[in-house]
């Protein structure tokens, strides 16, 4: 890993993946799915679905990204991971329910620590969100995440889903910098891989604590959660 007093004088921006690094996605599904599986009758973990749900997506932003026939919203995908995830698990439902449980990534609020240290980071370096989420829906996101970032930025700008790299390098031009001036944040592998890839510093929040794996594109920094980001970026 890079010494931390060099990242601190190259660094002029921290960008940060939204959902899971910014926003807790999977505890907030979640407890909004219990409910809804639960009336429909189904006596599996909440939490589960939820993954399966969300590795679904995942799956099928990649299979987009890697056909190269032109983007497909965020919420589409969604729409067909959910759909897929329901009948997967025996589920009978209709498409304003898939729709309904899909908006609510909308509204996802962040992880604890996240206001505190986004406010003491936000004093030395510009701050920005990078996410494969739809403009609309990262628009409809923003009283719910309540902190007013320097820029927000879907991939539809660069017209691939993360870890493509042309996503990162837009968000660089975007911001008036060159890759190696971001610090990209977040708690997948895949997206700091991504970022690295592209030049860019990075930093895995191991909030799972779970191993990084081997990669030629390591991260810089390995932190538990944003706080202690913020306590090595601005001591």
């Amino acid at each position: 890993m890079l010494d931390i007093d060099l990242i601190r004088r190259e660094i002029k921006a921290c960008v940060f993946d939204q959902y899971g690094t910014i926003v807790d996605m999977q505890g907030f599904l979640t407890e909004y799915s219990a409910p809804f599986l639960k009336e429909k009758g189904w006596e599996g973990n909440p939490n589960r679905f939820v993954t399966w749900w969300r590795r679904t997506h995942f799956e099928n932003s990649m299979i987009d990204a890697l056909c190269d026939r032109g983007h497909t919203p965020y919420r589409e995908i969604g729409h067909r991971a959910v759909s897929f995830t329901l009948e997967r698990a025996g589920i009978e439902h209709t498409s304003q329910e898939v729709q309904d449980l899909v908006s609510a990534i909308e509204r996802i609020t962040p992880f604890p620590e996240v206001p505190g240290a986004l406010a003491k980071l936000h004093k030395d370096y510009k701050l920005a969100i990078l996410s494969n989420g739809d403009r609309d829906m990262l628009e409809a996101a923003k009283p719910y995440i309540g902190y007013k970032f320097d820029m927000t930025i879907s991939v539809q700008e660069a017209g691939y889903f993360k870890p493509h790299r042309k996503t990162y390098e837009k968000a660089a031009e975007l911001l008036g910098l060159e890759p190696m001036e971001c610090l990209f944040v977040a708690n997948h592998t895949f997206d700091c891989v991504g970022a690295k890839a592209a030049g860019m510093r990075t930093v895995f929040i191991d909030r799972r604590k779970r191993p990084f794996g081997q990669t030629h594109h390591a991260p810089d920094l390995i932190v538990s959660d944003m706080q202690e980001l913020a306590d090595l970026m601005r001591p």
